[in-house]
């Protein structure tokens, strides 16, 4: 148990039955009445964010989570496969426990495998990664002076928005938080 007191950033907890991580929160001692915490929590599994006020002192249980570096493999399916870099044993992960991270997995890529009490649930994919563009339109010449978009095709099969100058075969960066275009690599 911890209490609320000692809230920082990045730490987690067990709430009703849910794994959250305090992405903010701030100590408020009003001048009438008892001290509280608020809190901006986020809920690992889903990736949904909540508010929620304790009282000061309150005590929470604290979530351990274990961090496993892992390869992807390969897909079959509904089930992506990846091997433990230590133990090579092999695991499937469901596409609805992956999210948004399926749009950016490659082949042989290294990724966190975050897991409570020897259950999955979820990936911490690195911030940007880089793939080739496999389909686009060609830029029209003269387009470039409004500094427009346009939709490209990745390796994966992830449609991004990128600049006119973007050609089929270019390899970009794209930051898996946002899903956007960041450069040429």
């Amino acid at each position: 148990m911890i209490s609320t007191n000692e809230f920082r950033t990045g730490l987690t907890i067990e709430l009703d039955g849910n794994i959250f991580t305090v992405v903010d929160f701030m100590h408020v001692k009003p001048g009438k009445g008892a001290a509280f915490v608020r809190s901006k929590l986020k809920n690992v599994e889903t990736g949904a964010t909540i508010e929620k006020t304790f009282r000061a002192g309150e005590r929470v249980q604290r979530a351990i989570l274990d961090q496993r570096k892992m390869q992807y493999l390969y897909t079959d399916g509904d089930s992506y496969y990846f091997m433990d870099e230590e133990t090579f044993e092999q695991m499937s992960i469901s596409t609805d426990l992956l999210g948004d991270a399926v749009n950016y997995l490659k082949e042989n890529m290294s990724l966190d495998v975050i897991m409570h009490e020897g259950r999955t649930i979820g990936v911490d994919m690195p911030n940007f990664v880089e793939l080739e563009v496999t389909e686009s339109e060609p830029g029209v010449k003269g387009d470039t002076a409004s500094g427009g978009t346009k939709e490209a095709i990745l390796e994966t099969g992830a449609a991004v928005q990128v600049p006119f100058f973007i050609e089929v075969g270019d390899v970009i960066r794209i930051d898996t938080r946002t899903g956007e275009y960041m450069e040429r690599a």
